[in-house]
């Protein structure tokens, strides 16, 4: 099975952002989608190792930040390719205003965002499935969204030719340095499994 078909399908990446206890934090995601339209709900799937998983599950609520074409791979490095368990990701980030439900949403880069309270989840093994009730939602710019195509052909840098042995994650570009790739493998970066890896 080649699974750099999943790759075609017409993703989007957001910011996903919740705030307990006064902690703010965020994760980038590739799957929101629209599932009702009275009520409004819309639904999430976000996978389990990141630390914004289970802020929302215990807060249930969140904020979507949509991205543009002009993000930066500085956002995505800022958001994807660390844990909020270890560092404040808005330390050093500014463009962001907290909306009514006391969550933050990033305002550079953003040409909408949305506020959703949680009502149901959904165990799917490596992520949860998020159903929630949109309670708020703006647009910001009529700039288009940022796919997942996009920013794999236009945004991340491309891999560097190695000498290294061993298996590349096709995501991020981490290199687990062994013969063999154990199929429950997570890559510590990016917290993509072992299917999304390839042989050097």
């Amino acid at each position: 099975m080649n699974t750099q078909a999943l790759f075609k399908i017409g993703y989007g990446l957001y910011i996903l952002t919740a705030n307990e206890n006064g902690k703010d934090n965020g994760c980038i995601i590739n799957t929101v989608m629209q599932v009702t339209a009275d009520p409004c709900q819309i639904e999430i799937a976000v996978n389990k190792a990141n630390y914004t998983c289970e802020m929302v599950q215990r807060t249930k609520k969140f904020n979507i930040s949509i991205l543009d074409e002009g993000t930066s791979f500085d956002i995505f490095k800022t958001f994807g390719y660390q844990s909020g368990r270890d560092v404040d990701k808005f330390a050093s980030f500014s463009d962001t205003r907290r909306s009514p439900n006391g969550v933050l949403y990033i305002t550079k880069n953003t040409n909408a965002f949305m506020s959703a309270y949680v009502k149901q989840e959904v165990d799917l093994g490596t992520h949860i499935l998020f159903i929630a009730q949109l309670v708020e939602a703006e647009v910001l710019s009529e700039k288009p969204t940022v796919t997942y195509d996009y920013y794999q052909r236009n945004i991340k840098p491309q891999p560097k030719t190695t000498s290294k042995k061993g298996w590349r994650c096709k995501i991020c570009g981490f290199i687990y340095e062994h013969e063999d790739l154990p199929s429950d493998y997570i890559c510590p970066v990016c917290k993509h499994g072992a299917i999304d890896f390839e042989k050097l």
